[in-house]
């Protein structure tokens, strides 16, 4: 089986995000042997793309559990299947437990199309306080929290507690600010330990809660926007409707085959 290493939001080496994509015909892997992988793998996430009559369905395992939305690793399936396995359609439907995914592929920028996560403003709880700077609001979403801090540079200097982080009640953390760079709408970092990944370096899925946030703050639609971890990504957003598009870009890193 054919294995792919992918950089995601990113149109250089060693930035943005790594993924691992695996095509599969016809039928799933055991789930067993499909975690292994992303174990071995040892990247935030591996994708998985069944192909088969009735389309392309999409699963993502970090090393130690099966997850129900990934960008990058999406992002990732995307740019190997137009850049090596021939797709000539402009636009990839994908089936996953939330739904159809969308990826569109134009100027050299491939586009996800994701549903909107539905957030709403909390009180800030003990289980949040992760970071030595206390957050302006604390909002919720399906499977994250998003800390507000006051600016970009409290954001970037963020030292996170993973063991009080991996005892959260959601998967991750996403801390988020006002950016103070030119033509950057907003900065972000994510982090989810109890999925054995301690900050991820890129997470399309959390601008799903991103987008929707900052459009009610800065009321407009389309934002240009940068997660300011260790490798860093760049990430081109726009809310419409229910629906959040999260375009970048993705450069192939590595192509082998697995001997299992």
């Amino acid at each position: 089986m054919k294995l792919y290493q992918i950089d995601s939001f990113t149109n250089k080496l060693f930035s943005g995000n790594p993924a691992a994509v695996c095509f599969i015909n016809d039928n799933w892997l055991p789930v067993e042997l499909m975690q292994n992988i992303a174990m071995e793998n040892n990247l935030s996430e591996t994708a998985f793309v069944l192909r088969s009559s009735s389309g392309m369905k999409i699963r993502w395992f970090t090393p130690t559990s099966e997850i129900g939305l990934c960008g990058h690793a999406t992002l990732a399936a995307a740019h190997a299947l137009f850049a090596h396995e021939g797709a000539q359609e402009k636009e990839l439907v994908f089936e996953c437990g939330r739904g159809i995914l969308r990826v569109t592929y134009e100027n050299d920028l491939l586009t996800l199309d994701f549903p909107r996560d539905h957030i709403y403003k909390i009180d800030f709880q003990p289980q949040h306080d992760c970071f030595q700077f206390l957050p302006m609001e604390t909002w919720r979403g399906t499977e994250e929290y998003i800390l507000v801090f006051e600016d970009e540079d409290q954001v970037a200097a963020a030292i996170c507690d993973l063991a009080k982080a991996a005892q959260i009640d959601l998967s991750g953390i996403i801390i988020t600010a006002i950016s103070s760079r030119k033509g950057i709408d907003f900065v972000s970092r994510y982090f989810t330990p109890k999925y054995g990944i301690d900050e991820d370096p890129v997470t399309g899925s959390a601008h799903t809660l991103l987008v929707p946030y900052w459009q009610g703050i800065m009321m407009k639609d389309n934002f240009r926007a940068l997660q300011i971890s260790n490798r860093g990504g760049e990430l081109f957003c726009h809310a419409e409707g229910d629906r959040v598009k999260i375009g970048g870009r993705a450069v192939t890193y590595s192509i082998s085959e697995l001997l299992i």
